[in-house]
């Protein structure tokens, strides 16, 4: 059995631990990173999360791994190749450290724009990000021990609140700000 699911309350130190991470990588990739993003819940002020920094670096192309598969595991970074997802590469946090999960993608493209918009949009909407805290919170203590239970059970709440969120995107004229580091 993993970790068991835990939502923990808004903690201000995750930016701070993003900013770490996003300066360390802005050094060690330069240029082969076209953004480097704090996405995921400790992400969005005020918002209870599970403790775990996900970081999101935006690259011109996943075939070229060279690019920055070196870089990243030099840092320490665990490169996971069995991970299920064609459209990112995934690593995580080197062994004893804090829980960081790296996901690289393709400048651009939909599961690369997916979590910027969904992160946008509840820093915008205090009331979708609450209702989203209650959700997990929701999950979390029906699926403890069960974290790939856990992620199905949110998905539906997810989904919904990417239409709100491409709604909104749609009216605003929605973009990515400036990269996070």
């Amino acid at each position: 059995m993993g970790e068991p699911v835990e939502i923990m309350p808004y903690d201000p130190a995750w930016p701070v631990m993003f900013a770490r991470w996003g300066t360390c990588l802005r050094v060690a990739l330069g240029d082969a990173a076209a953004r480097i993003d704090h996405i995921g819940s400790t992400s969005v002020p005020g918002l209870a999360a599970k403790p775990v920094i996900d970081i999101q670096i935006s690259v011109a192309s996943l075939e070229a791994t060279d690019a920055f598969l070196r870089p990243l595991t030099e840092m320490g970074l665990v490169y996971r190749v069995d991970n299920p997802e064609q459209t990112k590469r995934y690593f995580r946090e080197p062994p004893g450290q804090c829980r960081t999960h790296v996901h690289v993608r393709q400048l651009g493209s939909f599961s690369e724009q997916f979590p910027l918009l969904f992160r946008d949009y509840l820093r915008c909407h205090t009331a979708a990000a609450n209702e989203y805290a209650a959700a997990k919170k929701h999950c979390a203590a029906k699926f403890r021990n069960d974290r790939p239970g856990y992620a199905q059970a949110k998905d539906a709440f997810v989904w919904d609140i990417i239409r709100r969120a491409d709604a909104w995107a749609q009216h605003t004229g929605w973009a990515p700000g400036p990269s996070d580091a």
